[in-house]
């Protein structure tokens, strides 16, 4: 059976994604940097930056379920890379990870996200793409910076929509099994909630106590987070909670 190949398997996604395809019995090979001794899945030696091992790669992959991501930095010409090498080596599905709302926020890595979507898009095969709202895990990992001080600063006025990767891996595993279905539907969380409202059960669940501070965030890309842009209130297909998350986590 041919493998899937996902890049970025080692990432917080990506962790989730190899262990659901491989619980629905898919054979799975992850491109890293480095080598790695073979275990529940192969390793491929490759590099999204310089292009070096990516043609070996994917030969042969039936699905390309492409993850990683420079924050932005080389994002673009890394899709490029990986589009052009599975296009030429035959490989009949390009499935690209994106973000909820990166064509209605004008955050500089949200430009970078949607040009590759673009790359992926235009590569000459079959392709999917589907976009997110953001995970649990950034705004846990936000809500611990902030927790740091006496005082928790809060981003006044926004709201989001948490979803947790295992709910995303298991939509993408589903699409892997569909095959090239073009953009489809976003994926969001169970709940959109106040960021407020998020930290004050990060606090309690912790065991912290410390004071809000809401503080309004100036310029475009703000006011389009206070207007829902990268919100999928119509999209609540999560099942896992912020509140399961953090008993989870914190409870244990």
């Amino acid at each position: 059976m041919e493998a899937v190949l996902v890049t970025g398997g080692t990432g917080t996604l990506g962790r989730a994604v190899v262990r659901r395809l491989l619980a629905e019995g898919e054979p799975v090979r992850v491109l890293s940097r480095q080598a790695h001794t073979p275990g529940d899945h192969a390793w491929a030696v490759g590099d999204l930056v310089t292009g070096q091992g990516v043609a070996t790669a994917v030969a042969g992959a039936r699905v390309v379920v492409h993850l990683a991501t420079t924050n932005g930095r080389r994002d673009v010409a890394a899709a490029r890379r990986l589009a052009g090498a599975a296009t030429a080596a035959g490989v009949p599905h390009l499935l690209y990870v994106s973000i909820v709302g990166i064509d209605r926020v004008p955050l500089p890595y949200y430009r970078a996200k949607l040009a590759a979507e673009r790359e992926v898009e235009h590569a000459g095969t079959g392709w999917t793409v589907l976009r997110a709202t953001q995970f649990h895990d950034l705004l846990l990992r936000l809500m611990d910076g902030s927790a740091r001080l006496p005082v928790m600063p809060v981003p006044a006025g926004l709201r989001f929509q948490p979803v947790d990767v295992r709910d995303v891996a298991g939509r993408l595993a589903e699409l892997v099994a569909v095959g090239p279905s073009g953009r489809v539907a976003d994926f969001g969380g169970p709940e959109v909630r106040a960021f407020e409202e998020l930290a004050r059960s990060y606090l309690a669940a912790r065991g912290l106590h410390r004071p809000l501070l809401p503080v309004r965030l100036p310029g475009r890309t703000f006011r389009a987070y206070r207007e829902g842009r990268h919100l999928a209130p119509e999209h609540r297909d999560g099942r896992i909670t912020f509140e399961r998350v953090l008993a989870e986590r914190y409870h244990h």
